[in-house]
């Protein structure tokens, strides 16, 4: 008897057909979710990443979440590009913890030309050691991203973070067709794309609808796709509304963003990213059925806390789960 055939990737989603998922009973969208994951990868493995601040705080960006603008008094003091050696210890340090993907993120808007140099010496050394490699530097262009490529990398991270209607909301020093113009250099250098968003800025559900259709109608998937809940950082504008409204994130409607992106982007993986360390074992239990597979690992995600490695281990023994290998 011959396998079944596999869900079809596509990207001439609707928004009309984006919107009915969200509406489906939640039992019925977790089972269309699983069903399809199954179909992709193996649902008891988990790709597990690092990420590593190499360059913290100092950001000319406004995002009104964000602890490391210039533009909000968070008491994040701003640091100096990392030394290339010290990223390579940690990124040899993550690997032997049982990371996949090292992930090294610095607070630039740009990088300059002689940033760009130093970290392709990061981005050499850390894919020496055998692992993945991602950057997330804001805005590239043509010859940055192409230096990146030759230097070993892989992954280019540059999130849409919402909507396009709710995204002057969250910034006005950088507009959501910027955000697309860089998803669509790095892709063209070659590059593999992680893109995706934050869950609880403020938005409407027809934000997340619509966040989550601009990614799925993309000309190719993003090859990750990281959910995010937020962090709500003290002296940050939206932590600030958001007290003030006491809006939050109603964890079944999280689990429904994890389960949409699932069904909408059959082949990428889906990553639960930040906001984990608020989360219960029984909600990120849901989100790996729902068709997460993929974490970071670390207790720090750039300035935000994250769960520590150990009890992520103990989480997914329990769910009788396990890392992703590292390929050989």
């Amino acid at each position: 008897m011959s396998e079944p055939a596999l869900t079809a990737i596509r990207n001439d989603w609707s928004l009309a057909e984006v919107a009915g998922l969200f509406q489906l009973p939640l039992h019925e969208l977790l089972f269309r979710a699983h069903s399809i994951h199954r179909q992709y990868f193996d649902p008891a493995e988990v790709q597990v990443s690092t990420l590593m601040s190499i360059k913290t705080g100092g950001c000319p960006e406004d995002c009104g979440y964000c602890s490391q603008s210039v533009h909000h008094n968070t008491g994040l003091a701003a640091s100096a590009l990392a030394p290339v050696e010290e990223v390579i210890r940690t990124a040899r340090a993550a690997r032997d913890r049982g990371a996949t993907r090292f992930c090294m993120g610095a607070a630039y808007r740009n990088p300059k030309p002689s940033q760009i140099g130093k970290i392709a010496e990061m981005i050499r050394g850390v894919h020496e050691l055998g692992m993945e490699t991602c950057a997330t530097l804001g805005m590239l262009n043509a010859e940055q991203a192409a230096t990146l490529r030759e230097a070993g990398l892989d992954y280019y991270n540059h999130n849409l973070d919402t909507s396009a209607n709710f995204y002057p909301q969250i910034t006005t020093t950088r507009s959501y067709g910027d955000r697309l113009d860089t998803l669509k250099t790095v892709r063209d250098a070659g590059l593999k794309v992680c893109c995706g968003g934050i869950i609880g800025l403020g938005e409407a559900e027809q934000d997340r609808v619509e966040l989550l259709h601009t990614l799925a109608t993309l000309a190719v998937h993003p090859d990750s796709v990281p959910i995010n809940q937020l962090v709500e950082v003290e002296g940050t504008p939206i932590a600030t509304e958001l007290q003030e409204s006491g809006q939050r994130v109603d964890a079944l409607a999280f689990v429904r963003v994890i389960a949409v992106a699932r069904i909408l982007m059959p082949a990428s993986r889906v990553r639960l990213s930040a906001g984990r360390n608020e989360m219960s074992d029984e909600l990120q239990a849901l989100c790996f059925f729902a068709g997460a597979n993929s974490i970071f690992y670390g207790d720090c995600l750039l300035t935000t806390p994250n769960p520590a490695a150990d009890r992520d281990r103990d989480l997914l023994a329990r769910l009788g789960m396990r890392p992703e290998a590292l390929a050989s």
